[in-house]
């Protein structure tokens, strides 16, 4: 669905694979959609909703690769726009 909506709109991107670690120790693979611009991240988001990263705060300056520091309580994501996660994999 993702990369169906990409191709339609143009909004070529890259996906990578991070580490969420939350200040509580909590933590969640996710995966990243990156784009070019802030325009472009937008429209993604503006369609499937979601988390804005930013690479400088949110990897320690750009010295923390792979992971993803989360700032305030974890809490699961199980709908997020037209995706969710499927029922077997909830618990």
């Amino acid at each position: 669905m993702i990369k169906k909506f990409c191709a339609e709109q143009g909004l070529p991107h890259m996906t990578r694979q991070v580490q969420a670690i939350w200040p509580g120790g909590e933590y969640e693979n996710w995966r990243l959609h990156c784009f070019a611009d802030t325009t472009t991240a937008q429209a993604f988001l503006d369609h499937f909703g979601g988390v804005m990263f930013d690479p400088k705060r949110d990897r320690e300056s750009g010295k923390a690769r792979g992971v993803w520091r989360r700032t305030g309580s974890y809490e699961r994501i199980l709908n997020l726009g037209p995706l969710s996660v499927p029922e077997i994999l909830r618990n």
